[in-house]
């Protein structure tokens, strides 16, 4: 265990052709939430599942050949679970039916049902394409979440966008944790499930036009996800300070220091922590090294020379130069080491 974030993953093609499709259906039997699957392609299943565990929220990663699935009233009986589940279409065409609702997804679509009733998914893959269809679904218990089951059937089986507003942070979410999970702790899981769920959370309560059914707490983390998010998306731009911060988030500039009153930070230090953080990625890295400071620091909105160079050694203890040369010539060391042992084992 090396503290990275874990994932599990289960890939038919270890399997012999005529063996792939049990072990799908043995893997599936084995969820929270088993489903009878149907396929055209049950002779030669290529298939591949990574599952990533985050506390209270499951995320899976599926590829898959086409496949008609569906949750029976008697797979309910023998494991009812009270589970949700939300899917982010990644390509092809999924459809979900529940309880006389019915959803028809393209990428970038979401879609919420819940898995204690009884459904019919079908995901297909596109014809002019490679012949898989890609998902990503997060499994969460009923209790995970703040609303009651009464009041989020009018979202089971319903398409929600998962580009723009909470949707499109839900699936940058769920796609940024199941394509890097070696980027985040083991010890952060339970954390980023409780992110999870929070935006999932927001994103519900969006969808039912009734938000204030979303507790106060959850609705203000989420609201601090969001804005991180933003401020992420835009450190390029030299005009990005809290005005311009709650302005896009329609908040007052007080509403959005109160909300980061618990986090030991304020607004302009994260921007600028954020900043720094980028221009010392890129300062060192070997790639970049042609490009001048003043070129990278501008590149995260630090248009100007001198207040850069007092920013960056107020915070590094030393100049953007000392910085940039130390790091480079660390790299250069290491890699003409490797280089040497690869030559020495050149015949």
């Amino acid at each position: 265990m090396d503290g990275k974030l874990q994932r599990q993953v289960l890939d038919t093609e270890v399997l012999p052709p005529p063996e792939r499709f049990g072990m799908w259906l043995d893997m599936m039997a084995s969820t929270p939430t088993p489903l009878r699957v149907h396929t055209a392609h049950a002779d030669d299943f290529v298939a591949r599942a990574e599952f990533i565990d985050l506390g209270r929220m499951q995320l899976i990663r599926y590829r898959y050949p086409s496949v008609d699935c569906v949750r029976t009233s008697k797979l309910i009986q023998r494991s009812d679970p009270d589970y949700y589940l939300l899917a982010l279409t990644l390509s092809g065409t999924s459809q979900a039916d529940q309880e006389g609702q019915r959803a028809r997804c393209r990428p970038g679509d979401l879609t919420f049902y819940d898995c204690s009733r009884p459904h019919e998914v079908s995901h297909h893959a596109d014809a002019a394409g490679p012949g898989y269809a890609r998902s990503i679904v997060a499994l969460m218990p009923y209790d995970a979440l703040p609303l009651p089951p009464r009041r989020l059937a009018p979202l089971f089986a319903g398409r929600m966008s998962g580009s723009e507003g909470v949707g499109g942070l839900v699936a940058d979410f769920l796609v940024r944790i199941t394509t890097n999970p070696e980027q985040y702790h083991a010890a952060d899981a339970e954390r980023l499930g409780a992110v999870g769920l929070d935006l999932v959370a927001t994103l519900l309560g969006r969808n039912l036009v009734s938000e204030d059914a979303v507790p106060t707490e959850v609705r203000r983390r989420a609201l601090l996800a969001q804005v991180r998010a933003y401020v992420r998306q835009r450190l390029g731009d030299a005009t990005l300070d809290p005005g311009a911060v709650a302005d896009a988030h329609h908040i007052s500039v007080r509403s959005l220091h109160r909300l980061f009153e618990d986090e030991e930070t304020t607004v302009a230090a994260y921007i600028r922590d954020e900043r720094l953080a980028r221009c010392r990625r890129d300062l060192a890295d070997p790639a970049l090294s042609d490009r001048s400071i003043q070129v990278i620091a501008a590149r995260w909105g630090f248009r100007d020379k001198a207040h850069f160079s007092r920013v960056f050694r107020a915070a590094q203890g030393e100049t953007p130069q000392t910085y940039r040369a130390r790091h480079l010539e660390s790299a250069r060391i290491v890699n003409s080491t490797a280089s040497a042992v690869n030559l020495s084992r050149t015949y």
